[in-house]
This record gives structure tokens, sequence and C-alpha cells, in this order.
């Protein structure tokens, strides 16, 4: 087997540029499969903290870069989507999140973030003892006594200490989405409609959105919640619409409170 990655060979995901040199760094045996972009990539060619792969062994020996919460010494350690990468000296925080064309790009997080990330459920099984074993779109596995809340497609945050459960997001209609492959990877939408295909074909997802909204397969969209999109979302919290619906709200309560002190005022009077 080689031990040298083709730049035009290399997975679409990977966010180098494929005419600039022959070569590039390949990516060592770890998650995410042949989409994992080799960390020295990321170090070098994106953030630009090294020059080298002697650079970037030196930086990785000092154990103040994170990944998940743990120091890296192997600088081809595959990095995939939803990963949390941590400069602990700099006090910088990256989520590794999907871009336009499939490719992973790194979105500045707070550090209060950095301690968890987010993970779909690919597989679902019970295993020797009782238990269940939900297997994440990156390998990793978490075992639960009962699984019954938890279905395929739905996703995880999972706590990057104790590896525990700190919250689930239904795939659902309604529920808030993001396209990580196809044609409209990096898209962001709420699930209008899930049309389940008979047989061996994928499910078709019809998602919508302020710039009218895409379809996918259901393969190609993840669970997420409003703390992964842009502050001037029309999903994030606190957005013009997210305020609208609120206000909308409050302005139903008052109607209500308005016609209970109405019959109260009719019921004294009578």
């Amino acid at each position: 087997m080689s031990n040298h990655q083709k730049r035009l060979s290399v997975p679409n995901s990977w966010p180098v540029e494929r005419k600039t040199e022959k070569y590039t760094v390949k990516a060592g045996a770890g998650p995410h499969g042949e989409d994992g972009v080799p960390l020295l990539v990321l170090l070098r060619d994106v953030l630009g903290y090294v020059d080298s792969k002697k650079e970037a062994r030196y930086a990785l020996n000092q154990d103040s870069i994170l990944v998940n919460g743990d120091a890296i010494s192997d600088e081809r350690r595959p990095i995939g989507m939803f990963d949390i990468i941590a400069f602990t000296e700099r006090e910088e925080y990256y989520r590794v999140f999907p871009d336009e064309g499939g490719r992973l790009a790194l979105t500045p997080i707070d550090g209060d973030a950095a301690g968890s990330r987010l993970g779909k459920i690919d597989r679902k099984e019970q295993v020797t003892g009782g238990d269940f074993q939900l297997t994440l779109h990156d390998g990793t596995n978490i075992r639960v006594e009962d699984a019954g809340e938890y279905a395929t497609n739905d996703s995880l945050v999972i706590d990057n200490d104790d590896k525990s459960i700190v919250a689930h997001f239904t795939y659902e209609e309604g529920a808030l989405v993001t396209a990580v492959d196809g044609q409209h990877a990096g898209d962001i939408g709420e699930i209008d409609e899930i049309v389940v295909t008979q047989g061996s074909g994928s499910n078709t997802v019809y998602a919508n959105n302020e710039s009218g909204g895409f379809e996918t397969v259901e393969e190609y969209v993840v669970v997420i919640d409003e703390n992964f999109v842009d502050a001037d979302s029309e999903f994030a919290a606190g957005s013009d619409a997210a305020a609208g619906a609120d206000d909308a709200d409050d302005a139903a309560d008052d109607e209500a409170a308005d016609e209970a002190d109405d019959a109260d005022e009719e019921a004294d009077a009578e």
C-alpha cells in the first residue's frame, strides 16, 4: 500500500488545493473513514499554524492541541464532521462543519461549546448483557440501558470527557437539519417532509429555508440545533423569525388574558 496521497485524488471533503503540488499527507487509521482529513492538513494548509510536518509533530508533542478533548500526537489523525479542535494555549476552539460543495470547514466556537460534540446515530443494536449500543457516524460507540427513545438518524450531543449523552435531537418533520454531502452540502433548513421509498432506495427529505429549501436523500442530512447556525440565520435563537414567533405567542397570551379579565368583570357585574 502506498504511503503517498495525490492531491488530485483526495476526497471532495478535504480542504486542499489540488493543482499546487502533486502530493499531500495521507490520512492514518482512525474515525470518519476515507473522508477524514489528516490533522496536518488543517494545521498547515487551512490555519497556517505550522509550515511542515516536523513543526506539526513538535506542536502536537506539547499536548496543547486537543481533538474531542483528547491530546493528539499523530499528525495524520483523521479529522471529520463535527469534531472539536481545541488549541488550549491560544484559547481557540473550532468545530468541523460541512461547507459548500461538501468541503469541511472550521467554525470558531466558544470554549464552553468545545466540551461536547454532535454525532449522528448510524446504527442501534443490542449487545451482550442486555444493553444497547448506539454507533455514531464517526465510529463512536455509546452504551445505554434503554434505547427506546433513540433511533437511527437521530443526533446526540456527547460530552468529550465522560462520553455521556448531553442532548438528543429527534429525526422527524420539523427538525432542523444540515446537508453534509451532495449538491446541497452546507445548506440548513427545517424538514418539511420525509418521503419513504419502498424497497432498497433512499428516502427523500424535503427541507425549507429562507432560500426556498432543498431536496436530498436521507443519508445526507444530520439533525442539529440552533447553536450550529449563524447568528443572523432565520433558524438562530433570537433571530427575527424566531422573535416574530415569540411575539405572536406573546400576543396570543395577552389576548387570552384580556378575554379572561373581561369575563371576570362581567361575572362581577352580574
